[in-house]
């Protein structure tokens, strides 16, 4: 909550010291930059969720901050993101993704494609509300070879769900009346969110895997006819 309030206060100081339209396009370019090169790997909180639902704080006490532009070009800016990811999957491959980042990344990878192998049309969706995962799967997406179209419709669809709707969310909560207070609560509730469905899959994830090793383990036992 701390964080989510410096946030806000470091937003407003943007848009006094460099106007409406610089706030608009460093908003943007931040949407776009955390999927289409990565940046959200680095710099989590203020590429995803935080910045929307904080953008949309703002534009509600600033009367010449337009929401329906804001939000439009929010949603915009992370629908172009994840299409860049996504041909970049896909034209470079694997091996395009091992060059970025150290062990903690490709071990994040791995368990992005162990994610988008579940759910697949829904994990580019779903990804939108999951900082690991947000960055990764329309890449992994890419690798995997998935429907064009298909990459296209479920990212409009995440597009649409995440980037105008978490914004709009964020302006709506301070803009009706006596919710104003409530509204960081509010965005801690979709930021917490995001967390623990991410360590529900993630807690999953490592169940499985415990699970493929003692199979493994048991399938190469002596005397096993598998094994021979």
């Amino acid at each position: 909550m701390t964080q989510m309030s410096a946030l806000d206060g470091q937003l407003n100081d943007l848009l006094a010291n460099t106007g409406v339209v610089v706030f608009y396009l460093l908003v943007w370019a931040l949407v776009f930059a955390g999927t289409a090169v990565f940046l959200g790997v680095f710099i989590p909180f203020i590429t995803g969720d935080s910045l929307l639902f904080g953008s949309g704080l703002v534009a509600a006490s600033t009367p010449n901050l337009s929401i329906a532009v804001l939000a439009l070009g929010t949603g915009v800016a992370a629908f172009l993101g994840d299409q860049v990811g996504f041909l970049l999957g896909r034209h470079f491959g694997r091996s395009y993704l091992d060059r970025h980042g150290g062990r903690r990344t490709r071990a994040a990878i791995v368990k992005t494609e162990s994610f988008y192998r579940k759910f697949g049309w829904w994990s580019v969706v779903v990804a939108r509300f999951m900082p690991w995962a947000r960055v990764f799967v329309p890449v992994i997406a890419g690798v995997g070879r998935m429907n064009y179209y298909k990459f296209l419709s479920s990212n409009l669809v995440g597009a649409l769900a995440w980037g105008v709707g978490l914004t709009l969310t964020g302006y709506y909560a301070a803009a009706i009346p006596g919710v104003k207070s409530a509204a960081y609560v509010i965005a801690g509730v979709f930021i917490a969110a995001s967390i623990v469905f991410g360590l529900r899959t993630w807690f999953a994830d490592r169940a499985q895997t415990r699970l493929d090793a003692a199979g493994a383990e048991v399938d190469g036992l002596p005397g096993d006819p598998a094994a021979s």
